[in-house]
């Protein structure tokens, strides 16, 4: 078990992590799966941060490590991002290819070892729902990128969230194909509950 009392969590990554949390107040953590993540742990005492920024990749991440990883010092970083280092392929016309992905994930886990020492690391894997306009997206891109983090998981992470095949699972049981997300890449509030169960079964 990783969690213990008063330990300060911090979640980094893209609009799935994001949505909508405060940049002035770091106890509202929007509406994601930080905040049932949060209130499912509140007996805890712990401290929760989520420092995710819509739209983001991983150079993006990487970017602003000082102020929104390190200047927060947390006990625990939990990271999910790399839907938009496929997205952006799509709807930009600027693709990322998975050794470049890899190669800048890697080095911002080598800094987070470097100048963290001994702070867990919760890796989740990113995810594309099979949803009509989006199910080339996984077979063409992201399944590349969704291995380099398996490949890194397995050199940085304390712990490693397969969310890939965790809402794969969940999203093959239902005949409704929205019933985890409205547009495969944000959860709604089902979706939300899954990763947050997803990450406390993991963690805790």
């Amino acid at each position: 078990m990783l969690l213990k009392p008063k330990m300060k969590i911090l979640f980094q990554g893209d609009s799935v992590t994001d949505c909508d949390r405060s940049r002035e107040n770091d106890d509202y953590l929007g509406y994601g799966y930080p905040s049932y993540v949060a209130a499912e742990l509140k007996d805890m005492e712990l401290t929760f941060v989520n420092r995710a920024v819509s739209g983001e990749r991983v150079s993006d991440v990487y970017a602003r490590r000082e102020k929104d990883i390190f200047e927060v010092k947390p006990d625990i970083f939990s990271i999910l991002i790399g839907v938009n280092d496929t997205w952006r392929r799509y709807d930009e016309n600027n693709p990322r290819t998975a050794e470049e992905f890899e190669t800048i994930y890697r080095g911002l886990l080598d800094e987070v070892k470097e100048r963290l020492p001994g702070v867990p690391i919760v890796i989740m894997a990113p995810f594309v729902l099979e949803v009509p306009d989006k199910k080339h997206w996984i077979t063409e891109d992201l399944c590349f990128k969704q291995d380099a983090v398996r490949r890194i998981a397995k050199d940085y992470a304390d712990v490693y969230i397969p969310l890939d095949e965790i809402f794969k699972a969940e999203f093959d049981r239902h005949e409704d194909i929205y019933y985890l997300s409205g547009d495969g890449v944000h959860p709604n509030e089902t979706g939300h509950k899954l990763i947050a169960k997803s990450w406390i079964d993991a963690v805790k």
